[in-house]
């Protein structure tokens, strides 16, 4: 019973975390992949429910986990194994640790291609895979920065048909699609996976399932990102302002949410009773801009801002533009390291940048729009040309 007991304080600790033990298979060994590694959750549980999933990919994870385990954590590991064995379930030899499945992967020549990220956030990521009997087996995942994945797809298509695929779709988007590291285009859509909301994850639901005839291996909970140690000098300087003038820096927009009640209150200091200087009024949208720039690059917000910028370098690079993927490589580093990113020169420039385009939207809207509510004057003169027509 104490047994018993202890498995179900595990099983309420790991639910706590977010997970749920009715998950499909695939969906419930991706989402213990997720958990796998942050402080709060122990290897034990995962161990645990994992030996509860009857699926060859549990079986895989637990064997990876295996690898690098000693005591209580690996007896727990043996047992799970054991339980999943008692169904017929044993991991395949090539499955057992990471560095064999990336290994077996890569000598299958996996490849990714990525599209750049448009000014909301949304882009294309394809994996392709050789199949034996001839031709390619294509992942195609459209991603939202602010919905998660929108739509993933597996189309199996001969080499001549992938070729003419990607020439139509940089001649329609007018984009231009890069070769890129298969583990990097697999973290980038499992990651947006992860943050698919949930009333959404029924349109994507067997991604992991299409996922899986191409990656043996369990989804990555995290990734070190290769520009870091390709732009390993440029990280740890100050990143360039002369990075604003690149397209994928201009266009881009932060979510209106995160940054119009800084606009309000900037557009409000034109509209107060006290009479302000110009100095005093800067000033004012100084202390403003300093608090946006604490807010907005702190936190998750500073942690989607660098992975951006991270995927931002990385296509940069495979575009021809070096210093300019070096310059954005060193601003993902410089939130990634720093506490603080206020004095800096790029980033101030980026916010004050995403508060001007917005004020200026809405001034236009407001412009373009018809006025609902007329000044007593506007009335009479409206009335008065009406009454000169009906003349």
């Amino acid at each position: 019973m104490a047994h018993s007991k202890e498995i179900d304080q595990d099983d309420a600790g790991l639910i706590a975390a977010g997970y749920d033990p009715t998950l499909a298979p695939a969906e419930a060994v991706a989402k213990l992949a997720e958990l796998k590694g942050r402080a709060a959750v122990s290897d034990v549980p995962i161990a645990r429910a994992l030996g509860k999933v009857n699926d060859a990919r549990a079986a895989a994870m637990l064997a990876e986990m295996e690898a690098g385990a000693s005591g209580a954590i690996r007896r727990e590991i043996r047992r799970a194994l054991f339980r999943l064995k008692q169904h017929g379930i044993e991991p395949r030899a090539t499955e057992a640790p990471r560095a064999n499945i990336a290994a077996t992967e890569t000598s299958a020549s996996l490849t990714a291609l990525l599209s750049p990220i448009d000014a909301e956030g949304a882009r294309i990521v394809w994996i392709v895979k050789p199949r034996i009997q001839g031709g390619v087996l294509r992942l195609w995942a459209l991603i939202s920065e602010a919905e998660g994945l929108v739509g993933a797809q597996n189309t199996g298509l001969t080499r001549r048909e992938l070729k003419s695929e990607r020439e139509q779709l940089e001649a329609r988007a007018r984009m231009k699609l890069v070769e890129a590291d298969w583990r990097l285009g697999d973290f980038i859509i499992c990651e947006a996976y992860r943050n698919t909301p949930e009333k959404r994850r029924g349109q994507v639901g067997n991604f992991l399932t299409l996922r899986a005839e191409l990656i043996g291996s369990p989804p990555p909970a995290d990734f070190d990102h290769p520009i870091y140690s390709e732009f390993a000098a440029e990280s740890t300087g100050e990143p360039s302002i002369e990075l604003m003038k690149e397209p994928e820096i201009q266009e881009w927009r932060l979510r209106e949410a995160l940054i119009k009640p800084y606009v309000d209150e900037i557009g409000q200091l034109g509209e107060s009773m006290i009479v302000l200087s110009p100095v005093q009024k800067q000033q004012r949208v100084n202390i403003v801009i300093e608090r946006a720039l604490g807010d907005l690059l702190t936190g998750e917000n500073a942690r989607r801002v660098r992975r951006r910028l991270e995927d931002i370098a990385y296509y940069m690079a495979r575009d021809g533009r070096r210093t300019q993927a070096g310059w954005a490589a060193g601003a993902a580093a410089k939130l990634r390291d720093s506490g603080d990113v206020r004095q800096s020169a790029f980033f101030q420039a980026l916010v004050r940048t995403q508060l001007g385009t917005l004020a200026a939207e809405e001034q236009q809207k407001a412009v373009d729009e018809p006025r609902l509510i007329m000044t007593p004057a506007e009335a009479m003169r409206a009335r008065e040309a009406a009454r000169m027509r009906r003349r």
